[in-house]
């Protein structure tokens, strides 16, 4: 016994020898497990993995969904100053772009990249060339500008890199392959892949390049577990509240007993007609069991409350991409910590575009300005900012700044513009005609003070 225990211990001490050596991250002098093998982990992830989980779990698509949401909460517009002039190149893009959805495009090729490594915004253009040309001459105006088509990661890959040294674009894609076969579509297997030159594609990832990682890859283990104990949980209660049957034989009943009583050959099938009862039995609620010279048990199974595992594995997936647990799942008790929350929510959406978003769409508005698509000015991506106060709160605080300078007298702390600016309001001078109606305002309260002077003469003046 000593010499077989030795020996499952060497084979054991050699197995984990080996294993270290294969997955290094996996094995220390300190660590017991490889976390991997031992939870049913994968060693490495593709682009198809993070597009199942996506399509196939609500909270990966809540996570991924809410972000970008939360990011395009509002559309942006080209403005020709910091502020918008409603100008007539601002009309012309503006209403170009919602014809032809681009800002839309945009937005569902950000949602894209986040569940791949990347994803690409293919520029399309009236220019008479096909897609693996490099865009030169183009007429001038923003109606050549033909639309966007999102990409998925899945969809497009690089043909050829730039490989000359001392080039400007050296390490970078020159040409990419688009297949134009919907991802996700199992029956569709015919492949038409279109060449594209780099100038038609923007790469949408975190730095602009291919070499980056998809927003569920840290989480992805979390999410896995999290379905595993929800299914384990659904699975359990089918099972328990049907009641999985436990057959017993009488006592002295032979395995040659069953075989003859049953008319089975072997084993084997006996083993198959009883699962083949069992499971006509387990397939509904409705369905009786008989089985001749056989005890039936119902199996009771005692489930333990999920919700005390399920929520740490859904709370380090919100945490991979800082995402308040609330906002996530969308449970919302207390309103003060779900107020913090959106306000810290609204706050990492906020950066995400400031430095993810921004220079993308300010990279294709550089393209435009180049191809004379757009008219050579500074093009300001104007957006409306995810952490202005709402209507209310801004009439809250305009109410405020009033009742503390009707508290001050005749010195008021604020201008009238300053609250008009803080209720959301234009100022004063910005209001066409608010000149004449102060003095028409200006003029009945003279009006007002002199006939409030006559009317108090004493009768027995008056001559």
């Amino acid at each position: 016994m000593t010499g077989q225990s030795s020996f499952v211990a060497n084979a054991y001490s050699h197995r984990r020898a080996r294993a270290s050596r294969l997955a290094a991250w996996g094995y220390s002098p300190n660590t017991k497990h490889d976390y991997r093998d031992d939870y049913g982990w994968p060693e490495t992830l593709t682009f198809d993995d993070f597009y199942r989980m996506y399509s196939r779990s609500g909270l990966a698509k809540a996570a991924i969904d809410k972000t970008v949401d939360k990011t395009w909460e509002t559309m942006p517009a080209l403005w020709e100053s910091e502020k918008p002039g409603d100008t007539a190149d601002e009309k012309a893009i503006a209403k170009h772009f919602a014809k032809r959805k681009i800002w839309r495009s945009l937005m569902d090729t950000d949602r894209r990249s986040m569940v791949g490594a990347y994803a690409g915004a293919i520029i399309l253009l009236r220019d008479g060339q096909k897609l693996d040309q490099p865009v030169t001459a183009l007429r001038k105006g923003i109606e050549t500008l033909a639309g966007i088509i999102p990409a998925w990661e899945g969809q497009l890959d690089v043909a050829e890199w730039d490989i000359t040294e001392g080039s400007d674009t050296y390490g970078e894609p020159l040409f990419f392959h688009f297949n134009e076969q919907a991802v996700g579509d199992a029956k569709n297997t015919k492949l038409n892949q279109t060449r594209i030159h780099r100038d038609r594609v923007i790469i949408w990832s975190d730095d602009g390049t291919v070499n980056c990682s998809s927003a569920l890859e840290a989480g992805f283990n979390d999410v896995s577990d999290a379905e595993k104990i929800k299914g384990a949980g659904g699975e359990g209660f089918w099972k328990s509240a049907r009641g999985a049957p436990v057959v017993e034989s009488k006592e002295g009943v032979t395995l040659e007993d069953m075989m003859r009583g049953m008319g089975a050959a072997s084993a084997d099938e006996v083993r198959d007609k009883l699962n083949e009862k069992a499971d006509d039995f387990n397939a509904g609620f409705d369905k009786f069991l008989m089985m001749g010279g056989f005890t039936v048990k119902p199996l009771s199974i005692a489930l333990p409350q999920p919700k005390e595992f399920w929520e740490p594995c859904v709370q380090s997936f919100a945490a991979s991409l800082s995402m308040p647990f609330k906002e996530l799942i969308g449970n919302i008790t207390g309103e003060r910590a779900s107020t913090e929350d959106a306000a810290g929510w609204a706050r990492t959406c906020m950066g995400r575009r400031e430095n993810r978003v921004m220079p993308l769409i300010q990279e294709l508005v550089d393209r435009l300005v180049r191809w004379t698509i757009l008219p050579a000015k500074d093009w300001v991506v104007g957006w409306t900012s995810l952490l202005e106060a709402s209507p209310d709160d801004k009439l809250d605080r305009a109410s405020k700044m009033s009742a503390i300078n009707a508290q001050s007298g005749d010195e008021p702390v604020f201008l009238p513009d300053e609250i008009r600016d803080e209720a959301g309001f234009k100022s004063a001078d910005e209001i066409e005609g608010w000149d004449e109606f102060m003095r028409e305002r200006e003029e009945r309260k003279r009006q007002e003070a002199e006939d409030a002077q006559t009317e108090t003469i004493p009768e027995e003046v008056q001559p």
